[in-house]
Formats: structure tokens, sequence, C-alpha cells
């Protein structure tokens, strides 16, 4: 939505012969939003400053459950929103009014806010009838708070809606009082529920949702969901091992058994304190097949949890991604439920209550980039998303396929397209699953890039299998011994550290494609219109960088050109699949009674649980906090990099 400018605002009030009485300052924003609904799709429809904003983001809860309301973890709640290119939150009535640095974060970051006042037909009215229309009980105590609340944050440029209450609307006399009130506010919107007046059907029926793991393809399906603007839709949501261990006595670390029943579907039973946790399965009976389980068996907690990130990646890229197929076209928006969590619970969540990412951040990050290339899985067409102002012109798009073997099956590159601004364009059919010989499981990459200078623009990796496949077979890659080269720069101001990791897949490969084989090296030059296409890799900011040591189990550290590099040895070609950072204290853990968590957190990670093809790079910026006196240490790990290598800072 472009850049956000903000102002400060100081007043003070001196009295003569004693100086300042008084003194308040504010920052603040220009912007106009307005809010209607679209007459094509029947969605709630969003502008700001006159553009109409394609909506993507989530469900906030509360940042924590004992009200340990923090400057600091707000800041990095509200970074993480803006990190996945989410562009508005909803304060659910379930919870409160936050603190006012949540709303500040907001506008420094340019998250929209959807306000609702504390109704909610869960708590007080859900039921046919309703349990009790006229609550809550003190009306004109919950007016007073109200008319507080709006004084407390109408300065706010990030404040775009006012919302009566979730799945409820509040009393008659309530939602006048509130419409009235609501003046304070200029150019507020006001809505009386979450489900009226453009969001689910319109009408207060219970057409939000669904709430549980789904078919990727599902999605992309039109019959998925029928309304224009989803208010909540929500899955699965398993943190990493390490949270599990950190958050739980050893008794909760036992993974989910998994029960065959009769008509092939997989049930799983997690143990009582998973349940407790609000844990939601990979599986749903009768409709979905155990996503975890197409990938094998889960061996142990680190073997399910591992699993668990694959399909947290793959599944929420592909919520979002078949959202953004139909923008503007049948949807205006959409709000995952649910982004974050206020305690330690297992239901969908993109960072756990200690605000480690799950993979799933990683995929809604990718699917909602500004400008996107995708795959439509029902069509198996390429889409380019453009949901920005202008026009793209002189762009290509690069399709390449790579098998187990480290080949390179499939290649094309388009002619130059043009996207118009806020549209979703289909470029071309991907048709390698209908080659003869395509392989049941198999890697994509899709690039966007500019002809002019071959700037990549939008990049997007894939792992897919075909039709009645599954992906067991990466099981057996994850003893493929990939070699990777490892640049790091590293810059120290106090406590806080900036990491810049340059992680390259140096395997090599023939790449075969309808006209003739090059290396994987050259992948670029195997397209006669796109003869020169390279990457350019970011390079660090060496004035201020401080280079530290390298050590890792695997892999000799060297130095080159006043740079540390490490490589890792692996006699395998191929794609370095699903690579993900951590850092962590010098110091060890341990699997017993006293389990010792060494990581730090929060970290902020430009990408992760990314994968590279043979020849490619990429640059990843972290930074983050150490803990005064530790001597943090970076770790890479990937599906097949089982053991750690470490940057130690």
């Amino acid at each position: 939505m472009g850049k956000q400018s903000l102002y400060n605002i100081e007043i003070s009030v001196d009295v003569k012969g004693f100086g300042e009485s008084d003194s308040w300052s504010h920052y603040f924003g220009f912007r106009k939003i307005e809010s209607t609904i679209d007459d094509s799709t029947g969605g709630r429809i969003f502008k700001v400053n006159g553009e109409p904003i394609f909506i993507r983001g989530g469900n906030w809860i509360l940042s924590d459950g004992l009200l340990r309301l923090t400057k600091k973890r707000y800041m990095t709640d509200i970074k993480f929103h803006a990190d996945m290119n989410f562009n508005m939150l909803r304060c659910w009535g379930g919870g409160l009014a936050e603190r006012p640095d949540f709303y500040h974060f907001c506008d420094v970051y340019g998250l929209m806010v959807w306000q609702e006042f504390w109704i909610t037909g869960d708590v007080d009215g859900r039921g046919i009838p309703v349990s009790n229309p006229n609550g809550p009980l003190d009306h004109d105590l919950f007016l007073l708070c109200a008319r507080d609340t709006v004084k407390l944050l109408r300065n706010h440029a990030s404040l775009a809606l006012w919302v009566g209450g979730n799945e409820q609307v509040p009393p008659v006399d309530i939602n006048k009082a509130l419409k009235n009130d609501l003046k304070l506010h200029p150019m507020f919107v006001y809505v009386q529920g979450s489900m009226w007046d453009g969001f689910a059907n319109g009408k207060g029926d219970f057409t939000d949702g669904p709430y549980e793991i789904q078919y990727p393809e599902s999605f992309f399906k039109d019959s998925f969901y029928k309304y224009g603007f989803n208010p909540e839709v929500g899955s699965v949501g398993v943190p990493v091992a390490a949270t599990i261990r950190a958050t739980m006595p050893p008794v909760g670390w036992s993974i989910p058994i998994l029960k065959k029943r009769i008509d092939g579907y997989i049930e799983e039973v997690p143990n009582p304190i998973w349940d407790y946790h609000k844990y939601i399965p990979y599986s749903k009976p009768g409709k979905v097949h155990d996503q975890i389980e197409l990938y094998g068996a889960p061996k142990d907690l680190d073997d399910f949890c591992e699993k668990a990130q694959l399909v947290n990646y793959v599944q929420y890229r592909a919520l979002l991604e078949g959202w953004t197929s139909f923008m503007w076209t049948k949807f205006t928006g959409v709000l995952i439920w649910k982004t974050q969590n206020p305690w330690t619970g297992l239901r969908g969540q993109f960072y756990d209550h200690l605000q480690d990412q799950t993979a799933g951040f990683y995929g809604c990050r990718c699917a909602a980039q500004p400008i996107h290339v995708q795959l439509n899985l029902v069509t198996y067409f390429v889409e380019v998303v453009n949901t920005t102002a202008d026009e793209l012109k002189d762009m290509a798009v690069e399709i390449s396929v790579w098998d187990l073997d480290g080949a390179c099956p499939y290649y094309k590159v388009t002619e130059k397209i043009v996207i118009p601004p806020k549209k979703v364009k289909q470029i071309i059919e991907m048709k390698y699953p209908k080659m003869k010989d395509a392989k049941p499981v198999y890697f994509l990459l899709l690039k966007l890039f500019r002809l002019s200078d071959n700037g990549t623009i939008s990049r997007n990796f894939y792992w897919l299998h075909l039709p009645g496949q599954d992906y067991k077979s990466l099981e057996q890659y994850q003893q493929k011994k990939i070699p990777l080269k490892i640049d790091s720069d590293v810059s120290v101001s106090g406590t806080r550290h900036k990491v810049r990791m340059t992680v390259e897949n140096i395997s090599k490969k023939s790449v075969v494609d309808s006209t003739r084989s090059v290396s994987a090296m050259d992948l670029g030059d195997a397209s006669g219109s796109h003869s020169t296409r390279k990457e350019t890799t970011r390079k660090g900011n060496g004035s201020d960088g401080l280079w530290r040591k390298i050590r890792s189990g695997l892999g000799v550290a060297r130095p080159s050109d006043n740079r540390r590099t490490l490589e890792v040895s692996g006699t395998d070609s191929g794609v370095a699949f699903f690579l993900h950072f951590s850092v962590h204290t010098s110091e060890s853990s341990t699997d017993g009674e006293e389990y010792n968590d060494t990581r730090i957190l929060p970290v902020h990670y430009s990408d992760n649980y990314f994968s590279l093809t043979p020849g490619e790079n990429m640059a990843v910026d972290i930074s983050f906090e150490a803990p005064q006196g530790s001597s943090p240490r970076v770790v890479l790990r990937g599906w097949n990099h089982h053991l750690d290598h470490a940057v130690m800072i």
C-alpha cells in the first residue's frame, strides 16, 4: 500500500511563572479509508486514498493471555504480520481493545485494523433461539467503555473499521448508541457484526470457516467458498518440536496415534495435553486424507513436527493463492483464523507463543507478495498476480521442473508479458504432469523477472506429486548429500545482531528442455529468447560488518576476499530442500526432564523454509537481540541437511 508517512504532533501547556503544566504528543498520518459493498461480488471492499485494496490478513486474538502487554512484544507481533505481507488485522470481539502501542505499530508498519467491540456470539448469545440477545448485562458500563475506547484510538491512521460484535450484533439500544458515539471518530466505518453487511453471506448466518485441514487444491475451486469476503477461515498450526519440548512436560512429547479406518482414512488421536491445547488434526476422516502421512508415517516428535512444517507451508500458501486467484472476480478479501496465540495453544497459528515462526508464516509471506507468480492447483496454469496500481511491462516467467535425481526434464521461458494493475493473469499451462515420463514426485520453480535486467520480481518453489501419488519418496531423498556454500556477514551493535547469510547450492546436473541440454550453472541460457538470464545476488554492506568465525560439523570455513565461507561437502546433485535457519545460544540442549531450550527468540528472517535448485543462491537477512553475555550461533538445517551448520558470533 506504499510507504506509511507519520508525523509527530507535540502540544504543551505552560503556566506563567510555573513552567510546563502538561504535555502530549502523538504520531498521526494523512489517509482516507472508504468501505462499501462491492456490487459484483457482494463482498465488502476497502479503499485507501481511493485505491481498492485486496485484503489478505488475519484474526488477532490477544497479545498475551496474562495481559503482559509490552511495547516490545507488540512491535514484534505487528512486524511479524507485516513480514507476512498482510494488510489487515481483525481485533476479535472475544478479546479486547489492545493498548495504544498495538495501534501505533500498525500505523508504523501499514496494517489496517478492524476493531470489534466486546460482544461475541460464542460467549453470550449463540444458539437457536439466541440465549441472551440483550447481553452484555450492564449496557451503561459497556457504552462508557466504548466511548473511552473510541476517544483512545480515533487518532490512529491504521484504524479502518469498527464492528459491533463477533458473529452477533449488539442489542438495539447499544447498536444505536455505538453509531452515535462513533461520530467522535471522523470518517468512521461501522458494521453491526462480523457476518453482516458485506462479510460472509451478509445476513448473519454462520457462513465463515472452515477451520480444519484441506486438500491444497480445494482452495482454488470455485465451489470452496460462496461469498465475497470471508472474515474467518483457518487450519492447522503445529509449531516446531523445540516449542513442544519447551512448553510441555515429557509426557506431552508423544505424537498423535494414526489409526487407519476401514474406509482408508486416518484418524489422529492426540495425547491429552495436545487435546487440551486445541490441537487440530492434519486429517479429516471421510473428506481429507492425512497430510502428514503423505510424507511417510512420522517416527517421533522431531519427524512429526518437521513434516507438519511441510504441510503448514503448503496449506497456507494454497489458501492465500487460491483466494487471490479470484481477486476482484469473486473475492474482495480473506482473514485467516488465526495468526497467533495468547497462550501455548496448538490451534492455527503462524508463530507460537514463544514467538518462533512456523513454516506457514513463510507460506503466507510468499503467497501474499504484492506481485506474485503462482501455480493454480486445479488448472495447472501459471498465473501472475498484480495487486498494485501499476501496470507490469516487459516481464517474462521462467518455469523449471526438477526431479529427485537432480535433472531438469522440463524448462520453459515465456514470451514478453504485460500484467494490468490489480489483475490476475493466466499465463501458460504447466504441462509436465501430462508428459509420458513424468516422475511421481517433482519440484517446480517459478520466477517472474524483468526482461530489461533479468531481475527477479517473484520466486515461488513447489514440491508436487502426480494425481493419486504421495510424497513418501521424499523420505529417501533425505539421504541425499547436497553440497552447499554458505557466506555470512555479521554486524553487532550492543546486543543487537544483524546477519546476512548467503546460501548457494553448488551441485551440478545437466538440464534437459525441448531444445538442448545445458549446465545447471548456466540455467538461464536454456532459452534463446532469454540467453543472458542470470540471477544477481545481493551483497552485504561490509562497511560496518564484523566477520566472525564459522564452525560446523561438516565442511571447512575459509576466508575469501575478506569473507568467511563455509563449504558443506556432498557428492549428490539435486535440490537442497526445505532449508531453515534458527538462532541459538552456545549452550547445549537435552532431551531429559530438564529440557534446555537454546533458541534465541524472537528472530526476524527475510525468508525461511526455502529450497535451492542446483546453481541457485539466496541471501537471507536475520536480525535479533541476543541475551547479554551470550555467544549466539546461527544454525542451518534442512530436509537433506540434518547436522547443524552453524555460524558462531
